[in-house]
């Protein structure tokens, strides 16, 4: 027991040391494709944080998380379009509109259950991207290219490597913490009594549907941040970016680390990038290796890699 403590404490401290080591060592070896590959994981393990908050505490597996990431970086893209490049302004907008768009289809899916609840957040997930195809004034399927970063009061912030990567390094950070003390507080109790029970939870009074729903709009809202970070990033804004096969991708992310565990989820999308980008210099197939991996690490690790970790 005492292990598993040290390990719960332990292995997220570590990560997270190491994960700000990364620009010291691209530093050293003069290495720009190791920053900048490292951020874009980063943005991922965020989104996939937010994920792992409904699915692995509170059972919810929307299949439509990717759309959070499009919609924030096409907020983004469209004001730049639009020559406001205030990261003030355009962040929170990007988040609102996450948000929103959460509250909305969260009020409609959290009504079903199951695979009914998957299909219809891939549904909305599919219209929101469906939705940006058809905006040909911002590129449609093309995308649309951002000639600069935003700026964050007057500064160049984001525009530095570096000082990107630990703007990003710091979102991460404290998107992990603040989930993190949620699913401490009663809050997070509720959503796993809810997961474990539901009818014994609204038996002694407690409305699982609200703090569901909260819990939704919490993580749409996250990812919704974390696609700004990735519109500034790639300079660049595309629908991929909310495909089912994204979404598909960030599940797979959290599985892969160990669902219900959030630093699992950060292991899950470093794991998962750096296999995608290893493997497909290898071969543009390399989804065919990817899969038997995929497989043995859940049927053998018994609970991702965090669980082979622990020795369980």
């Amino acid at each position: 027991m005492m292990t598993r403590r040290l390990t719960a404490v332990g292995l997220p401290a570590a990560l997270f040391v190491v994960l700000a080591l990364v620009p010291l060592y691209a530093g050293v070896f003069d290495d720009r494709f190791v920053l900048l590959f490292a951020t874009r994981i980063l943005i991922f393990a965020i989104v996939a944080v937010s994920l792992d908050f409904i699915l692995g505490y509170g059972e919810m597996v929307s299949f439509g998380h990717a759309a959070y990431i499009g919609l924030g970086a096409y907020a983004v893209g469209i004001l730049a379009e639009h020559d406001v490049w205030a990261a003030w302004i355009s962040f929170p907008l990007a988040m609102a509109v996450c948000a929103l768009f959460a509250l909305v289809t969260g009020a409609i899916s959290l009504r079903t259950r199951g695979v009914y609840f998957i299909m219809i957040t891939l549904a909305f997930g599919q219209m929101a991207y469906y939705t940006t195809t058809s905006l040909s004034a911002y590129g449609g399927d093309d995308g649309l290219t951002m000639w600069g970063r935003s700026e964050l009061f007057g500064t160049g912030l984001f525009n530095g490597d570096t000082s990107f990567y630990y703007i990003v390094f710091g979102v991460l950070l404290a998107s992990y913490l603040i989930l993190k003390v949620m699913t401490r507080s009663r809050f997070g109790r509720v959503l796993e009594g809810a997961k474990q029970n539901e009818a014994r939870m609204e038996a002694i009074g407690i409305d699982p549907y609200r703090y569901r729903l909260t819990a939704f709009v919490l993580a749409g809202t996250i990812a919704g941040l974390a696609g700004a970070l990735m519109a500034n990033q790639a300079e660049f804004v595309s629908p991929a970016y909310m495909s089912w096969h994204r979404s598909g991708e960030l599940i797979v992310m959290v599985i892969l680390g160990g669902m219900g565990h959030l630093h699992g989820a950060i292991l899950g999308a470093i794991a998962y990038m750096v296999l995608e980008e290893t493997l497909s210099g290898y071969t543009e197939h390399w989804r065919l290796i990817f899969g038997p991996l995929l497989i043995l690490i859940v049927l053998y690790g018994k609970g991702g890699l965090l669980g082979a970790i622990r020795g369980r």
